[in-house]
Order: structure tokens, then C-alpha cells, then sequence
């Protein structure tokens, strides 16, 4: 059992993810839905962002514990996926963990009942679940761990990633996937921590990553949610309710950075279904300039350690008019994955062989000869050129100064054209501002 399991499995609430697990309340499926505050008219306002989408046609992989897949409130959202701690699929939950059950459902649970009234509902009600149960650490070490999950969904068509965990450390193995998700344009989410700490997990604060961290009703941070210069999102963490894998006890409720990454894996999604053109990062970016802010907090400088750019307002980032923006919107960079581009790989790989294979410097004594014949050629000619010139009375720059119109001196000024500033870098209480302070938290 890996360092993360464990601690998952002492004491419920230690890592990124852990929920709060007790007993059930006693209550009927509908008051579970009422549970549910994000989704209500004074939050997300679901049943709004539902007639304009419900993450059709996106798949969302949860890389977590498996998931049971038979709960009424999932069957026919979960995909077999893969289990690469037991082997198998990962739709299969063994009933020992509810963490990844509870996560799928906040994204794409359905409810049952008539007109599926009854049980909790995903955010994402008609997106599919991709589950990729597996070993946090040990890469390379007897099994395949996170870098190997990552790839596996990206190669099995989930355009969002939900990481719902806070390993202790990510390997070059791990950092090498995230990067060639990124390149696949696949949107990587991830939570902050469960500790209260100034320093985010460390797959959160990877560059690619969204990270997110956790706020309650009133769109505070939740005080256990880890801070950090590189969190760019917040959403709802507090007495969430969700599935359970136990057909037992079918429901649970949590604290978490966990059930804020899933919130915001399930917007991800609902903007993939509406926008398929965008890029993984103009979606961040939709998510990012729609975000908000509790009335008390609407002066800080964006983005804010504790709060990132916002916590998000699905339904804004769903309707607004935002301009799609540059390709990686707001995500930082990773080092590219050199496996995600086998042709440039195969071109390298080819000029380096034929460098390779030559013990000399390569150039040829004949070419040697052509080069000084070229070169005794070309100044010949220059002279010939100036000479006419002093005889013409022709010395002087072109019109517009050196190099022609638009040279130093000319229509275009001095130089290169300046490139746009960066509209991430901007304060929000300026002119132009990224993202526009809100008025209000919860509501859209």
C-alpha cells in the first residue's frame, strides 16, 4: 500500500481528497438531492446550466480509487477503465474506499428514481466517467504509477483529468505525462491539499496543473484548504454530499480540496461539450475570467494566493461572450514530452545519426575550394557597386532610414513590434482588468 493510501485509510481526512466520512443521515434519497448545495438556485443554479449543457460527449477520467460503477446514481456514466493497483477494470470498487465513487458523482452522477428526482446529481449529469484506479507512488518500481495513469487516460479520450490526490512527491515519470497531456490538449485539474498549508501539493503546483482549492457556502476558504502562489481556482469543499461505493450506505458527505477539483473537472467538462473548438487552456480561461469572489474579498489583486483567480461561476463561464484567447490561456507551460511528438522525435533522431557517423568536421576539401571562389566573387562585386556609387552620388540610407520604410525612424517606429502584454499579470481594480471584480457569492 502506497504512503497516500495509507494515510487515506487512518483517520479519513489527511491528504487532498480525504473525505470526512461518517454515518449517513438518515433520510430519503430526495433530501440527499437537497443536500446537494452547490447545484441550488442560490449557487451554481444547475437546473439554468443544464439547458445549455450537461457535458455530453466528454469524458472525464477520475484517477483515483476504483469506482463502483453499479451505483444507481452512476450506472451508465462509468466506462470499464482500468485498475492498475489490482488489475482489471476500474469500474469495480471493492468497497474498501468510497474517495473515488464520491468524486465521479459530483461530475457526472444522474440520480434514479423518476425523472432521476431521487439520489445526488453530477454537475456534469451526462458526461462519462473514465476510471483509472491506481498506485500513487513508485514509478517504475514492480508497477505503473501516476505517470502511467495519466497516460492511459489521455490515450483512452478524456479531454479532462480529475486528480482528486496530494502525493507526496510527483516523479519525472509523472511531470513527463502531465506534459504530454498538456500536448494532447487535455485539461489537467488537481487539488491544492488538505493541510491548512502556505505550499501546495506538489501535482498541483506542476506547471500544466489547474489547481484548486476549497470555499464554503458563503465563498469563503475553507480553513484546511492549502494556499500557494500557483492556485488558480477555488469551488465549493464544504459538507458536500456524494455517492458512496457501499450499496449499504449508498451516500456520503466531506470536507475537501477533493470535492473542489471534482466541481471544477465538471465545469471543464460542461464547457468542452458547448465549446469542442476550444483548447484546454481557453478553457481555463473561461473558467478564470468568470470566476468571483465573496463581497468582502472583491478589492484583492488576482490572482490571490488563497482564492487564485476565484471560485467559479459555471453558468457565466457557459454564457458570457469571452474571447477564446492564446491557445495555453492561463496554464503555465510544462517541458514538452518528447513522446508526444514521435515525427519531430524521428527527425532528431535521424540528424543525429548522420552527425554521428562523420569522425571529421564533414566538409570536403573540393567544397573548401567553391566556398573561396564564391567568396572572391562577392567582393568583387561589392567593390564594383561602391565605386559606381561615389560616382553617382548615392551613399545615403533608403527613404524612411536604415533598412527602408519602417527601419529606426520610419512608419513603425524604433525596432521590432512590441508584443501585447500579458493579461494574466494585470490587477483587477485597473482599467482592463483579468478577471473584473464580482458582485456577489454564492449565485452566478
Amino acid at each position: 500500500m502506497s504512503f497516500t493510501r495509507t494515510l487515506r485509510a487512518v483517520g479519513g481526512v489527511v491528504v487532498a481528497g480525504a473525505l470526512l466520512f461518517g454515518a449517513a443521515p438518515t433520510a430519503s434519497a430526495d433530501q440527499f438531492r437537497d443536500m446537494q448545495w452547490p447545484l441550488s438556485p442560490k449557487s451554481f443554479k444547475a437546473e439554468d446550466i443544464w439547458k445549455v449543457s450537461t457535458g455530453k460527449d466528454v469524458t472525464v477520467a477520475v484517477i483515483d480509487d476504483a469506482i463502483n460503477g453499479s451505483h444507481p446514481d452512476l450506472s451508465g456514466n462509468v466506462l470499464p477503465g482500468k485498475n492498475f493497483i489490482a488489475g482489471g477494470r476500474g469500474d469495480q470498487a471493492d468497497g474498501t474506499s468510497d474517495h473515488g465513487t464520491a468524486m465521479a458523482a459530483i461530475i457526472a452522477a444522474h440520480g434514479h428514481g423518476p425523472g432521476n428526482a431521487d439520489g445526488v446529481k453530477g454537475l456534469a449529469p451526462d458526461a462519462k466517467i473514465l476510471p483509472v484506479a491506481y498506485p500513487v507512488v513508485g514509478d517504475g518500481v514492480g508497477h505503473v504509477g501516476l505517470g502511467g495513469a495519466i497516460r492511459y487516460a489521455v490515450d483512452n479520450g478524456a479531454s479532462v483529468i480529475n486528480m482528486s490526490i496530494a502525493p507526496p512527491f510527483i516523479t519525472d515519470s509523472a511531470k513527463e505525462a502531465v506534459a504530454y497531456a498538456v500536448q494532447k490538449n487535455v485539461l489537467i485539474v488537481a487539488g491544492a491539499g488538505n493541510d491548512g498549508a502556505g505550499k501546495l501539493s506538489a501535482l498541483a503546483a506542476a506547471p500544466g496543473v489547474v489547481a484548486v482549492g476549497a470555499v464554503d457556502k458563503a465563498g469563503q476558504v475553507w480553513d484546511k484548504s492549502n494556499w500557494g502562489s500557483q492556485l488558480m481556482l477555488t469551488a465549493p469543499g464544504v459538507s458536500i454530499t456524494s455517492a458512496s461505493a457501499s450499496n449499504a450506505d449508498p451516500y456520503v458527505q466531506g470536507n475537501g480540496t477533493s470535492d473542489a477539483t471534482a466541481y471544477v473537472s465538471a465545469a471543464a467538462a460542461l464547457l468542452r461539450s458547448k465549446f469542442p473548438d476550444l483548447t484546454a487552456g481557453q478553457i481555463a480561461n473561461r473558467l478564470v475570467k468568470t470566476a468571483g469572489l465573496p463581497p468582502s474579498k472583491a478589492g484583492l489583486t488576482l490572482p490571490d494566493p488563497h482564492y487564485g483567480y476565484g471560485f467559479i461561476r459555471p453558468l457565466r463561464a457557459l454564457t458570457q461572450d469571452i474571447p477564446a484567447g492564446s491557445k495555453n490561456g492561463p496554464l503555465k507551460m510544462p517541458q514538452a514530452d518528447p513522446s508526444a511528438t514521435a515525427s519531430g522525435a524521428s527527425s532528431a533522431g535521424a540528424s543525429g545519426d548522420q552527425a554521428s557517423g562523420q569522425k571529421s568536421s564533414g566538409i570536403k576539401p573540393m567544397l573548401l575550394v567553391g566556398v573561396g571562389v564564391g567568396v572572391l566573387v562577392v567582393i568583387g562585386i561589392i567593390v564594383l557597386v561602391v565605386v559606381r556609387q561615389k560616382k553617382n552620388g548615392r551613399n545615403g540610407p533608403p527613404p524612411g532610414g536604415f533598412g527602408g520604410p519602417g527601419g529606426p525612424g520610419g512608419p513603425a517606429g524604433p525596432g521590432f513590434p512590441q508584443q501585447p502584454a500579458n493579461p494574466y499579470q494585470q490587477q483587477p481594480n485597473g482599467p482592463g482588468a483579468f478577471p473584473p471584480p464580482p458582485n456577489q457569492y454564492p449565485g452566478q
